[in-house]
């Protein structure tokens, strides 16, 4: 496949690279906010229908913010086919039990606040987006922490749960340290800090670091080239049914 020239200017005035950067991290922010809402009046208890709710709601202020960079957002969330879309696997998966979605917020957030604090002060066009959100995702990722902890060093069952669902979605981080077009940020360096942080959270919580390829040598995502699970066919399909249905709508 031919790579677009990183100087072309895009119809809003980004270059490509940007413009590819923004989408990969746009549809994340999108993805995980759309699982997070299907908690809506699910959640374990009330309070946790709030947080849930807010995070959600935090993450597609972000998604708005960066697919205006690309586009059209509205086109760009409803109207775009499985295969167009660039997020990486681990914010499609299913949001399984609580420990499940607490795992997959752990390890998402740490990468999101570590990424937007060296976006933040680095000169670019995602500078003004991270300096807002890194105040928002450390939220995200102090709640994930605490839960980790509750969960993990809580009752013999919540530990069961929680250390299942670390093994199970352990597989899926790899992808967040893959290189991104527009991002000037070196992979390496952000996945020796976000190892660093989520396995000491793992261990406080007296959870087991899963074993296996070291992180970031083998990863089971391609969700940055538009290759996704099944699971996530079936999220989209739900999520754009209303805007397909009735094409020109307005509300």
């Amino acid at each position: 496949m031919t790579q677009p020239e990183t100087t072309r200017p895009t119809a809003r005035g980004t270059t490509d690279s940007v413009s590819a950067a923004a989408l990969a991290l746009g549809d994340d922010a999108l993805v995980l906010s759309h699982r997070l809402g299907e908690w809506a009046g699910h959640a374990p208890v009330l309070e946790e229908e709030v947080a849930l709710a807010n995070i959600a709601l935090d993450l597609l202020g972000q998604a708005r913010v960066l697919l205006s960079l690309v586009g059209d957002e509205d086109e760009l969330a409803y109207l775009r086919e499985e295969s167009a879309f660039r997020n990486v696997q681990l914010v499609e998966q299913p949001n399984g039990d609580f420990a499940h979605t607490i795992a997959r917020q752990l390890f998402f957030s740490t990468y999101q606040q570590l990424l937007y604090a060296e976006l933040a002060d680095a000169e670019s066009e995602f500078a003004p987006l991270a300096a807002k959100a890194v105040k928002e995702v450390a939220y995200h990722q102090d709640h994930a922490r605490q839960w980790t902890l509750r969960l993990g060093d809580g009752t013999e069952e919540s530990h069961g749960r929680m250390q299942r669902a670390v093994d199970a979605l352990w597989r899926y981080t790899g992808e967040l340290f893959q290189p991104v077009p527009g991002l000037d940020v070196d992979p390496q360096d952000l996945r020796a800090r976000w190892t660093e942080a989520v396995t000491g959270t793992l261990r406080e919580a007296t959870l087991t670091v899963p074993k296996g390829p070291q992180l970031g040598a083998w990863s089971a995502g391609a969700g940055r080239q538009g290759v996704h699970t099944e699971s996530f066919g079936r999220m989209l399909a739900e999520m754009q049914h209303l805007h397909r249905s009735h094409p020109g709508a307005s509300w």
